[in-house]
C-alpha cells in the first residue's frame, strides 16, 4: 500500500486547508484510515480516524474544526481543517491500518499557521 499526501501549506489563523491522501496497492487489505501530526520537539499524535463504515473519531484539540472523509471511488481521504490556529502547526501525516493491524505511513505533508 502507498500513501501520497497533498494539500499542505502556509495558512493565517483562522483560514482553512484541505489535505488529501492518495491510496494505492493493495487496497483491499486496508481496514481503518487516519491523520496523525507531528509538531516539532513533540510525538506524533492522533488527528483524526475513519473506519471502513465510515465512523470518524477526532482529537480533542480538533473537534468541531476538522473533518475527515473517504472516497473509495476515488482511493483518496481527506482532512478538512477549518479554523486553524497556530498550535495546528505541524507535519501531517496520511496512515492506513491493514485487516492485520499493520500500518502503513505516507511521507507527510507540512502545515503552518502563521499567527
Amino acid at each position: 500500500v502507498q500513501l501520497v499526501e497533498s494539500g499542505g501549506g502556509l495558512v493565517q489563523a483562522g483560514g482553512s486547508l484541505r489535505l488529501s491522501c492518495a491510496a494505492s496497492g493493495s487496497l483491499f487489505s486496508i481496514n481503518a484510515m487516519g491523520w496523525y501530526r507531528q509538531a516539532p520537539r513533540k510525538e506524533r499524535e492522533l488527528v483524526a480516524q475513519i473506519s471502513t463504515a465510515g465512523i470518524t473519531n477526532y482529537a480533542d484539540s480538533v473537534a468541531g474544526r476538522f473533518t475527515i472523509s473517504r472516497d473509495y471511488a476515488q482511493n483518496t481521504m481527506y482532512l478538512q481543517m477549518n479554523s486553524l490556529k497556530p498550535e495546528d502547526t505541524a507535519v501531517y501525516y496520511c496512515q492506513a491500518r491493514s485487516l492485520a493491524k499493520y500500518d502503513y505511513w505516507g511521507q507527510g505533508t507540512q502545515v503552518t499557521v502563521s499567527s
